[in-house]
């Protein structure tokens, strides 16, 4: 059978956003993406109030991080904690986040 390179390169044909995912995977720069794009959408997905004050957005072993300024607002979303959660794996269609904690 003569070589064909057409056929060589059909196979291993991948989408440019499957080798991105791959490389962010590979340098474990996925949940960082993941970050910027919930930063993004936080105020969408949680309202323009408990955007205003959030001071940061982290995520790390699938928990959600808050930094919040107002003890009254962080007592608020400890109570919907589950809502958060829910929001935020259906933003990113998957599951991202298991827990969520305040600071």
């Amino acid at each position: 059978m003569a070589y064909n390179p057409d056929n060589r390169r059909a196979r291993k044909e991948q989408s440019l956003g499957d080798v991105i995912d791959k490389l962010l995977k590979a340098y474990r720069l996925d949940d960082k993406m993941k970050e910027f794009d919930l930063n993004d959408a936080w105020p969408e997905l949680m309202g323009t109030a408990v955007a205003h004050r959030t001071k940061s957005i982290e995520i790390k072993n699938k928990k959600l991080l808050l930094k919040i300024d107002s003890s009254v607002m962080r007592e608020e979303l400890h109570a919907g904690k589950q809502v958060i959660i829910e929001r935020v794996n259906q933003f990113m269609k998957k599951e991202v986040i298991t827990d969520v904690w305040f600071s």
